[in-house]
């Protein structure tokens, strides 16, 4: 017979007799107490972490883009300070803020988005996890490469292109291992077709812009640019939140709620956003609104479909909709700076729909959705968290500064402010999450 824990013997010692009973410290307790106090305890630790780290796709690459949302941000800000008072800095072998451009989105972000995609790849399609030996090399080389490649902005060219070429060794290594698994589904999950679709846009970018680190024409880095925002980044961050907003606002509101996931949104998306690509890559800029000012419509529709009144609780859920919100927001913004244009009124907005769109949404939806997919997967409660909603909320002030920047008599000291900003709204969230990925869940279960 298993010996009783202690407080179930003082609990029955106290109802026999009636005599107070001592309480030993439970076994857990003293476990911990022993491991903080034993040498041989952190030893085993430490050996444990690569497998511990490795243990599941989202680990290695959310902590390589929680590392980029720090690293890339504190480049473009020492940058943008010594450019703004005067100070020596080391001069990038490429334009610096084509540079800012490219490996936020391709570095930063895109980190992101591969842990997130190897992970449910295989779970929206039935099939079973990928392995280490799909997903480690993703991690090796995207992360390493944008490593080398930051390493390569302090002022060598050939750090410079060997960095973006194991990136892109490590991007086609993922397209691999998502293919594979797309094509065992026989390409019939359109979420997942969107999402892949647009990882080969992003591969064409990435080299685009290696192209023009080797001496190119401009035109490689302009592609690059746009692709990243317009095919790489925005047809999957849509694409998610298509199939998983109305999933958890369902699962958390019930009956209530009407799911808006309309088959002809994913369609729709694609060939307004092609339309935007191929004028804004034929530079009429002034007829961008054709394109725009229907995206604008079409992002509203859906959010006002995902009815954000109704999930304004838990936190988890409500800063899922909080974010959606920017997108419209952003290519209303779009749209309106194109018709000025067309109406010869010039571009009077100039960066601040990029950012409205950039920081706005993609760093909004990207702390909501980051952070419910660490507290799941690390075995914690589906809670928002103090740190989560610092981060969420000083993102929100953050993407306000660098809009008004654009319209500000100084605009290169609101940038210093708007990318040291950036910095200290994330880095708690980073310190926090970087912790979580690099320690066993707290459930006990693997992954």
């Amino acid at each position: 017979m298993d010996r009783p824990r202690s407080n179930d013997r003082a609990k029955e010692a106290g109802g026999l007799r009636g005599i107070p009973l001592r309480v030993e410290p439970a076994p857990a307790a003293n476990d911990a107490d022993a491991a903080a106090d034993d040498p041989r305890s952190l030893g085993a630790a430490l050996a444990a972490l690569p497998a511990v780290f490795a243990s599941a796709p989202h680990r290695l690459m959310f902590f390589a883009g929680a590392s980029a949302v720090i690293v890339s941000m504190l480049w473009w800000a020492c940058w943008l300070a010594a450019a703004r008072f005067g100070h020596a800095f080391p001069a990038a072998p490429v334009p610096p803020g084509w540079a800012h451009a490219v490996f936020a989105q391709y570095g930063m972000l895109a980190p992101f988005i591969f842990g997130f995609l190897l992970t449910v790849f295989p779970r929206w399609m039935a099939q079973p996890a990928l392995t280490r030996r799909h997903y480690v090399p993703v991690f090796g080389g995207v992360f390493g490469g944008y490593l080398v490649a930051h390493a390569g902005l302090l002022g060598s060219k050939w750090l410079l292109v060997a960095g973006i070429a194991l990136m892109l060794g490590g991007w086609l290594a993922g397209l691999v291992a998502l293919g594979g698994v797309l094509a065992r589904n026989g390409a019939k999950d359109r979420h997942a077709l969107s999402c892949y679709v647009a990882l080969v846009l992003g591969a064409c970018g990435l080299a685009a812009f290696g192209a023009f680190a080797l001496g190119a024409p401009w035109q490689f880095a302009y592609v690059a640019i746009r692709l990243g925002t317009f095919g790489l980044l925005l047809p999957v961050y849509f694409t998610v939140c298509h199939r998983m907003i109305p999933f958890f606002s369902g699962n958390v509101v019930g009956p209530r709620y009407r799911a808006f996931r309309p088959p002809w949104s994913l369609p729709l998306l694609w060939a307004l956003l092609l339309v935007h690509l191929v004028l804004d890559l034929g530079h009429h800029q002034d007829l961008l609104w054709i394109a725009d000012a229907p995206l604008a419509a079409f992002f509203l529709v859906h959010w006002l479909g995902w009815q954000p009144w109704k999930c304004l609780r838990p936190g988890l859920l409500a800063v899922l909709h909080l974010a959606g919100a920017w997108l419209w927001i952003a290519f209303a913004l779009y749209a309106a700076q194109s018709l000025l244009a067309f109406t010869d009124h010039g571009f009077l907005f100039a960066r601040a729909p990029a950012h409205a769109l950039t920081v706005g949404f993609f760093g909004s939806m990207l702390v909501a959705m980051v952070t419910r997919v660490t507290q799941g997967h690390s075995g914690r409660p589906l809670e928002m968290g103090r740190i989560p909603w610092l981060t969420f909320c000083l993102l929100q002030v953050v993407a306000l500064v660098r809009l008004y920047a654009e319209f500000s008599a100084d605009l290169p000291r609101w940038l210093v402010i708007a990318a040291f900003g950036w910095l200290l709204a994330f880095l708690p969230w980073v310190v926090r999450s970087a912790w979580i990925f690099l320690t066993p869940r707290v459930d006990g279960k693997p992954g």
